[in-house]
């Protein structure tokens, strides 16, 4: 585990109530920051359009406070970053690290959301990847060409050493959308190197993402963070919480009480 200036995160996305997972991933990112004498952050992953509300932001800081989770720093949210977000991509288009590309609709519609398993986007084909990045394409989506063949490995601190090969396991990185925001992957990568963290725990359906975000932490110039991938909770039926498990979100837990 890092310790010499420990800083780790939560970030909730407030697009419903938080569930059981969500808690138990934050009790454990609490833990080890605790345990490092570090210092917790709290961000705010509210870019998801109109599906971030503002009571969800609301009840996500008093869900977590009863649950017994207490950050030092924050809440920062995303939604008030955007130049941040704006002045990363323009380095990374102005080193030739982009370009411009018009395809899936529906794929690059969801993917300002963080993934979940089964969520991943397929590798992209590289349709697009002559087009020409110096004219000027408003409303237009922008990829960041993946290194092909390269192998991206790291150790997470729970599952072990983890490898996947660009352009076979994964493809271009959407980092920016044609209504004008940035992708999951390049904010998330922008705030972590921002805010210092030097250890990001989160879910195991986030390993794939980690992949990427190595890449643009690179092509950035960046240190990365370490990361820890807690295992999911799941209900009876061995499935992955999500948000629509009302009964095992914190909100209900607390109004049985």
């Amino acid at each position: 585990m890092p310790s010499a200036g420990y800083r780790g995160r939560i970030a909730p996305s407030p697009t419903g109530y938080l569930h059981l997972g969500h808690a138990r991933t934050f009790e454990i990112a609490q833990a080890r920051c605790r345990a490092a004498n570090g210092t917790l952050i709290y961000r705010n992953d509210d870019l998801d359009g109109p599906r971030c509300r503002p009571e969800f932001a609301t009840a996500a800081m008093e869900d977590l406070r009863w649950f017994g989770i207490r950050w030092d720093e924050g809440p920062f949210s995303q939604s008030e970053r955007l130049p941040l977000y704006r002045d990363a991509f323009e380095r990374l288009r102005d080193a030739g690290c982009l370009y411009p590309c018009r395809c899936s609709r529906k794929e690059i519609a969801a993917a300002l959301s963080a993934p979940h398993l089964g969520d991943e986007e397929p590798p992209y084909p590289g349709t697009c990847r002559s087009a020409d990045p110096t004219v000027p394409r408003p409303g237009t989506n922008w990829r960041f060409r993946v290194p092909d063949g390269s192998e991206v490995r790291f150790h997470d601190g729970h599952f072990g050493e983890q490898k996947a090969t660009a352009g076979r396991d994964f493809g271009d990185i959407l980092v920016w959308r044609k209504d004008d925001f940035p992708s999951y992957q390049l904010a998330c990568v922008v705030d972590d190197a921002l805010l210092r963290i030097t250890e990001v725990v989160r879910g195991a359906d986030l390993i794939g993402s980690t992949f990427r975000q190595l890449l643009l932490h690179a092509a950035l110039g960046n240190p990365a963070p370490a990361f820890y991938h807690c295992p999911l909770v799941t209900d009876e039926h061995g499935h992955r919480l999500a948000k629509r498990h009302d009964a095992m979100s914190l909100r209900a837990l607390r109004a049985a009480k």
